[in-house]
């Protein structure tokens, strides 16, 4: 069993997963702020998942709004009917408004909904690309791209940041002294109390965020890559006809994981839009809570005769 061994460690699956520096330069970054945004005193300025982000990012910007325009003819009705993938974006895009959108943002919808759709497209659009066999085509010309840039910790965390700046600036924009009293829900004796609570609360929510679409686009390809491997651990330690022999049920489970990749993929997009939509939500009608507040206890006063002030 030594030479299965032997070939696992030599062919680490990870290889096909983390992140490979295409075009990198030396930091000019000190101290404790160089370490933490370098590695080794190195930054990178193009990787192979970079490559993928700009890929994506070009395919959603060249060919969306091409498809978008398909419609089934030329007359009256026809240019208002959509025609092959202009069906899937619109029955897509109202149902994110529809149903992920207005739930949580009510009546600012339409000012987000363009940044829901574009988060949602982007992380799908990344997910599937990670699907395909690009690395593994890109050995053959001797360099190496491809990988799922979601299945980086860095570019969740940065999609969570973003989030995080459009709930804290939205939130200030548009609830303004509402938004601040949140973080004060109790007692002003209790208010350093309450600030450090929330605002943890809100770091762990734009962690969870980061973290969960990250850990789930990244543990699939793992499995993907593990099984995989087993193929060739076979063939160095019981030759050929070992290792065809284990190829067959590691191709079979292969082919499963990867329709349940599929599916992943659109599931991931989806949570995480959803959740950023919540979360928005959260930000911009938190004056919408107040206003609810006051009405429950003018009608709590007035339940038991007691006269309040009227409820604008």
């Amino acid at each position: 069993m030594l030479p299965a061994f032997a070939l696992i460690a030599a062919e680490n699956p990870l290889e096909h997963i983390v992140q490979h520096p295409l075009v990198t330069r030396p930091s000019p970054l000190k101290g404790i702020l160089g370490k933490a945004l370098s590695q080794e005193g190195v930054i990178t300025l193009l990787s192979d998942q970079i490559v993928m982000m700009i890929l994506a990012g070009l395919l959603l910007i060249l060919f969306v709004p091409i498809l978008a325009r398909r419609r089934r003819g030329a007359d009256v009705v026809g240019r208002h009917v959509p025609a092959g993938f202009a069906n899937f974006l619109e029955a897509t895009c109202e149902y994110l408004r529809k149903e992920v959108a207005e739930p949580a943002l009510g009546e600012h919808s339409d000012r987000f909904v363009k940044y829901i759709w574009s988060v949602f497209f982007f992380i799908l659009t990344v997910n599937l690309l990670g699907l395909l066999p690009v690395p593994a085509l890109s050995k053959l010309a001797g360099t190496h791209i491809g990988g799922t840039a979601t299945g980086n910790v860095f570019v969740t965390g940065t999609l969570a940041v973003m989030t995080m700046f459009m709930m804290v600036f939205n939130g200030l924009r548009l609830g303004g002294k509402h938004y601040l009293a949140h973080f004060v829900p109790g007692p002003l004796w209790l208010s350093p109390l309450f600030v450090i609570v929330e605002i943890v609360g809100l770091v762990a929510r734009i962690f969870a965020l980061a973290i969960r679409l990250f850990s789930n686009m990244i543990a699939g390809h793992i499995l993907l890559a593990v099984l995989l491997s087993f193929i060739f651990a076979a063939s160095a330690a019981m030759g050929v006809a070992g290792g065809i022999g284990v190829a067959v049920p590691v191709v079979l489970a292969s082919v499963a994981i990867m329709m349940l990749e599929i599916f992943v993929a659109f599931l991931q997009a989806f949570i995480f839009t959803f959740l950023t939509a919540l979360f928005l939500g959260a930000s911009v009608n938190v004056h919408h809570a107040a206003d609810h507040d006051d009405i429950e206890a003018h009608a709590h006063a007035a339940a038991h005769g007691k006269r309040t002030q009227p409820v604008h």
